[in-house]
């Protein structure tokens, strides 16, 4: 898997971070975070599959503790290759996630972050075992914020439909692994509905907050297609906007934001 988003890491900031549809998708989970994490308060944030560093900059801007890992060590040099002088207290670290455990930090999180699909590169067994991980890596009411799939997806079921694709327009809604395609590599992929989140979580995590990003933003792939529609695109945004407030319609979105707060 290194290998694959090494790969990926050569155009990951011109597909989607750099995007249009990217930035409207990363600017609400933005939003969400300003919202969640305390004012004049210094966190100490761990960021799992932090990919080339977007987030864990932003984080540290905040003013917070931050240490950044993915499992791919080109993603890592391209996100230490954004760093400046003015920018504290922010590490770059190579580590898979399923390797959680063995991370060696003076002290414990106040939260534990992944954007955008990090936790859906980890079968249901493989999430299990980062929820334990996690949780002991956590302070008292520590929190996990992940940022993550559902098995259906609006704006997706409508374009496929639209174009007569019926079977890739419900593509996610399988207990199996779907071979997803990252810039232009092969990622197994497992898509999870909120509910299923919480049930695994369960026993070390209570459910804090659960956001839809990306219900009427459509998904990243769709760049090309909305490039020259910077008005809809608009439009979508602010529908987003007033449609986050219900929970219930995470599961429709192209994402969605999940606070677990440690029991």
């Amino acid at each position: 898997m290194n290998e694959s988003f090494d790969i990926a890491a050569i155009t990951y900031d011109t597909t989607f971070t750099h995007s249009k549809i990217g930035k409207l998708q990363r600017n609400l989970v933005f939003d969400h975070l300003t919202k969640m994490l305390p004012p004049n308060q210094k966190l100490d944030i761990l960021e799992i599959n932090c990919g080339t560093g977007h987030d864990a900059i932003w984080l540290a801007e905040q003013g917070h503790r931050v240490i950044a890992t993915d499992i791919s060590s080109e993603m890592i040099s391209i996100a230490k290759s954004k760093q400046h002088n003015q920018i504290k207290d922010l590490e770059f670290l190579q580590l898979d996630i399923n390797k959680l455990s063995t991370l060696n930090s003076e002290q414990p999180f106040d939260l534990i972050f992944s954007d955008f699909g990090g936790l859906n590169c980890l079968s249901p067994d493989q999430l299990k075992e980062f929820f334990i991980a996690a949780q002991k890596k956590l302070k008292p009411n520590g929190i996990i914020v992940g940022v993550i799939m559902p098995r259906q997806c609006l704006m997706e079921n409508i374009y496929f439909m639209m174009k007569g694709k019926f079977k890739q327009a419900f593509r996610r809604n399988t207990d199996n692994v779907v071979v997803a395609n990252v810039d232009g590599v092969d990622v197994n992929t497992w898509y999870y509905n909120p509910k299923m989140i919480q049930k695994i979580s369960s026993k070390l995590f209570k459910t804090n907050e659960l956001k839809p990003i990306g219900l009427w933003i459509p998904p990243s792939y769709l760049e090309s297609f909305f490039k020259n529609k910077s008005g809809i695109l608009k439009i979508l945004s602010n529908l987003d906007m007033f449609f986050r407030r219900f929970a219930f319609l995470s599961k429709y979105s192209d994402h969605y934001l999940i606070s677990l707060i440690k029991k």
